[in-house]
Formats: C-alpha cells, structure tokens, sequence
C-alpha cells in the first residue's frame, strides 16, 4: 500500500508540474461529480417522503434538485475527462522524455548490456501509454473518498449497523491489491519472452533484412518461433489474469453477502415502522453507490497500482544507468595534449557477467601519434576503443589523460574533444547535409563546414549523386527520401566523425568495413594527412581499428589485442621482425591476395 500512495503522489507531481490549473480543475470537477451521487439518493429519499405525504411543492423542489444533481452527477465527470486527457497526454510526454534521457543521456552505456535493464523497457513503453488510466484514477479516487464520506454519514443516520456496508468493501480492495500484483509479476515473468518476440516481429518484417531472410527461407521459422514465443507470454498472463479474477471475485462475494444483509435489515425496520418509505429508498439507493463505489475502489486500485509499478521500475532504470562517481569529477580536459594517454592495469568485465573482455592492460598512446588496433573478432578492441572514450569505466585501473584521470573529467567536455566513427554507425533519416552535421551540432547547417567534412572523408561522390545535393531527404520513413547503399551510408557517417576540427582524439572503429580494400587505403591515407594536421594543433591521437593491414601498416604505432590482453606493441617493420602474432595475421591475409 505505501508503495501505491507514493506513486500516487507521484502522479499527482507529475501532473501538478505538467500544468497545475488543468490538475486543479480536474480535482474539483471530479470531486463535485463523486459528491453529487449520494447527495442525489438524500434528496431522492426526501422526494419520496414528500410525495407520500402529499407535500407536493416540498415534493417539487426536491424532484428539481435530484434532477441538478442528476446533471452533475452525469456531466462534471466528463468535464474533468477533457481536463485530464490532456494532462495525460503531457505527463506521458514528460514520462517518455525522462526514459530518453536516461536511457541515452546518461554518461555510460554498460546499462545496454545488461538484459534485466532490456526486460524493463520491454515493459515500461506500453506501460508509458496509462498516464490517462493512471491521472483518472487519482482524481477519481479524491471524489470518491469524499463520496464514501457522505455516504457513511447518511447510512449511520438511518442506522449504525449499516456502517459495516462500507467496511465490507475492505477486503474488494485488499483482494484487488492482490490481483494486480499477480498480474505485475506476470508482466515482469513474461518481459522476456515479450522481447524476443517483438525483435522478431522487426526482424521479419524489415526491408533491411528482406533479401537474407528469403534466400535461406527463414520466414517460416521467424514465424514459428514468434508464434512459440508469444503462446508462451499467453499462457502465462492468461493464468495469472485467471487467478487474478478469482481473487477478485473472492472479495467482491464477501462484500455482495454484507450488501444482502443492509437489504433486509432496512426493509425489515420498515416493515416493523421504525422507517419511513423514503429511507427505504435511500437505503437502496446508497446501497447500489455503495456497490458502485467498491467497484470503482478496485479498479482505480488497480490502475494506481499498476503505474506505481510503472514508477517503480523506473526508478530501477534510474539506478542502473547511474554511475557512481569514484573520484571528485574537477578537471577539465586541456587545449592540446602534451603526453597522450595512458592505460595502467585495465580490466572490464560487462555488468552481470564475470568474464573479464579485458584484463591487464597496460599501454601509452603517445600525443600526436597515429594508432592502429588489430586482432581476432572478440579480442576486445571495439571494448578498448569504448573505454577511452568514456563510454565504459574499466572494473580495475585507471586511464590517463595527461596524467590525469579520465574518471576526474566531466564526461560531456571529455566527449566534446573527441570524434568517432563506429562500425555500428545510425542512419539518421535527415537531410544529407545534417546528417553529417550532427558530428558537431553547432555547425549542423554550416554547409562549408559539412562540405569540408565530406571532402575529408572522400564522400564527395556520394552527395553528388543526391538530387538536391545536401539538401535531399534521406530515408524510406519519407515517400521522397533517398535510399544509399551500405557503402554510402558509411561515407557520410565517416564525414560526421570528421566535423570536429580540433579533437584531441579522433576514433574510427571499423569505420570502412563496407568499402573495398582500395578505396578504405586511399581514405586512410587522406586520414593520415589529416592526423598531422591535427595533431599539430591539438596533440590529437588518432585510433582506428581495421582488419586489413595494409591501411594499418601506415600507423606509427600498432597494437595487437588476444582474448582481452595487449600481447604485442610497435611499428609494422618491428613487428613483422618480431615473428610474433602480428606477422602471422599479417601473412595469412596477404596469402589472400595473391
């Protein structure tokens, strides 16, 4: 129960922040209607007094006030409803915001490995969607705790027995607190099965992957597994919805026996006298609110349960991204680098996971240098590349900047100095020109500086062929948006990692795998050129990793990565001297070419 109040605080903060007039409206709009009910059945009683004895002007002005509060009753909810739709709009807005923000604004990436963080956005996107359930429950809830007020008032005037009325309604709810909890549970049991279900839905259902899934006829065991999948996910919230309605239905016979007995204790006292006809009709009246109001009690508890839920798992979202800070965070990157950077006794292991991706490295990336990585698939090179630039924190060691520790600068003035270019690049569906202006968002529409950063990656061909050159829409999201090959696609992501002018380090992980061996060594050598203008200006560190050796046979330094260890360092010539791995990776693939 307090983890329900507080999350209808929540809610209720959360609205109030959204806009407060609309919050206050809706509560008194609501509230007024919840009020009217009882107040209704008063004056119904009174009416029918009235008529009985003949007092038809009494009669008159009561029949006119039922009917007012009828009105009310009726009207003011729907009032509220456009008050609060609204409210919900903004508030599931504000909430979706917030998930954006932590999920892809928080200053470390290792919460995206981790599969109970994937099971909790599984659940919290639909559940995003309740804001209107969620702020229609609360203001409810404020009408109806005032309208079992009245109604306690009015049943203890006829008879105090007929307080149990509204007591029978406790165990509705504890029973209906207990339902949602079934199927909260359910929703968290079945969140992964859920999720491999829907990445299967985009799976099959994507242009991207059209071509593959037809040529080796996977379309067939997509659907059977999504079907598999999600017969799984059916069973298991089909089971616990049918608990769910047996505990309902335990609490709701429970209050349906007390609501018998109110029948036949008033009709009995008015048989015997102590009643008149109008209390009779009262009683009914406030009996059927009654049953009405319980009704509502365990819906409404549900609805605030399930967003306190909603709550909650945000709240274990916000913990999972946090990265605590081991050090004061008090420096500030400097102009140029003077030393370069420095990796002292490195180990990562990913979040949940005991096995160590990198362990033990030690290594100096001199300033100004151009370094090469270079090893097996899974050496843990994309891993080494990630942690300089601040995206993972190392489980043991420390990187230097300068001397520096990288964990004492603030993440977004470290991840202002450096430009990337990563072999997992996005597709933003914008206009050409912005889509590489993005590598630096002050200069997003500064067509010369976006023009120089295509010329610097070589993409010139690639805009030249755009109907309306930086301008043309990108993207099948558009009915006019230009499709690009692999290839192109990478070159204007290649030009977005070369907006930045004076990074102090500029990263390219695989950043040319879709262009072929003479086109990736002709833009590694502009790259070069590059490096050394740069490197004149800020001491940069240029770090790229490749698989074909005849571009890394350009850098000054070469660095071999096997299962998470730095097992060999140093120029191509002293490397190949050395016999070591390098020399066996690096004949094996010049065998491929002759």
């Amino acid at each position: 129960m307090k983890e329900t109040l507080t999350g209808s605080w929540r809610v209720l903060g959360i609205a109030w922040k959204v806009d407060w007039r609309k919050t206050v409206t809706a509560i008194v709009l609501m509230m007024a209607g919840a009020v009217a009910a009882p107040l209704l059945a008063a004056f119904l009683g009174l009416m029918t007094n009235a008529v009985v004895d003949g007092r038809s002007g009494d009669a008159a002005w009561y029949g006119v006030t039922v009917a007012v509060l009828a009105i009310v009753t009726l009207s003011f909810g729907n009032f509220a409803h456009v008050a609060y739709f609204e409210l919900a709009e903004l508030a599931e807005l504000d909430f979706v915001e917030d998930l954006m923000r932590l999920s892809n604004g928080s200053e470390g990436i290792e919460h995206h490995e981790r599969s109970d963080y994937a099971d909790m956005l599984t659940v919290l996107g639909p559940e995003s969607r309740r804001f209107p359930n969620a702020l229609q429950a609360l203001f409810s809830t404020f009408g109806l705790i005032l309208a079992v007020i009245f109604t306690a008032v009015l049943l203890a005037r006829l008879n105090p027995l007929l307080l149990l009325l509204p007591v029978a309604a406790v165990p509705p709810l504890l029973a209906g607190r207990r339902a949602e909890k079934i199927n909260d549970q359910a929703r968290t049991d079945t969140a992964e099965s859920t999720r491999i279900a829907l990445n299967l839905f985009r799976l099959a259902s994507s242009a991207r992957y059209a071509g593959e899934l037809r040529v080796f006829q996977m379309s067939g065991e997509l659907r059977r597994r999504h079907a598999e999948l999600w017969a799984a996910t059916s069973r298991g919230l089909w089971r616990a919805g049918n608990k769910a309605a047996l505990v309902r239905a335990g609490g709701q016979m429970v209050f349906g026996l007390a609501y018998m007995g109110a029948m036949i204790l008033v009709i009995r006292e008015a048989i015997t006298g102590h009643h008149r006809v109008g209390d009779v009709v009262l009683v009914i009246s406030l009996a059927t609110q009654v049953n009405r109001q319980v009704a509502a009690a365990v819906s409404l508890l549900s609805d605030l349960q399930r967003m306190a839920g909603t709550l909650r798992r945000m709240d274990t979202v916000r913990e999972l991204v946090a990265v605590s800070a081991a050090l004061p965070v008090d420096r500030t990157p400097e102009e140029r680098l003077t030393r370069g950077i420095e990796l002292e006794g490195v180990d990562f292991s990913y979040p949940g996971t005991d096995t160590q991706v990198l362990s033990d490295v030690s290594l100096t990336l001199p300033a100004g240098a151009t370094v090469a990585i270079v090893g097996e698939n899974g050496a843990g090179k994309s891993t080494l590349v990630k942690l300089l630039c601040g995206l993972y924190r190392p489980s043991q060691g420390r990187i230097l900047v300068d001397g520096t520790d990288l964990r004492r600068l603030p993440a977004d003035q470290w991840r202002q100095r450096i430009a990337a270019g990563f072999q997992d690049f996005v597709r933003y569906e914008l206009t050409a020109g912005r889509t590489v202006g993005l590598g630096d968002l002050p200069h997003l529409d500064d067509a010369p500086a976006v023009t120089a950063a295509l010329g610097k990656a070589h993409a010139d061909d690639v805009i030249a062929q755009l109907e309306s050159g930086l301008d043309t829409q990108l993207g099948t999201s558009y009915t006019e948006g230009a499709e690009l090959s692999g290839g192109q696609w990478q070159k204007l992501a290649l030009g977005r990692a070369l907006m930045r002018e004076t990074p102090l380090l500029l990263v390219l992980d695989e950043p040319t795998s879709a262009l072929d061996p003479e086109a990736e060594h002709h833009l590694f050598e502009r790259y070069a050129a590059q490096a050394r203008q740069v490197r004149e200006t800020t001491g940069a560190i240029t770090l790229f990793v490749s698989h074909r050796f005849s571009t890394v046979r350009m850098a000054d330094l070469i660095v071999v990565v096997k299962d998470g260890r730095v097992v060999e360092t140093g120029d191509h010539q002293t490397l190949i001297q050395g016999g070591g791995l390098y020399a066996e990776l690096f004949e094996l693939q010049a065998l491929a070419y002759k």
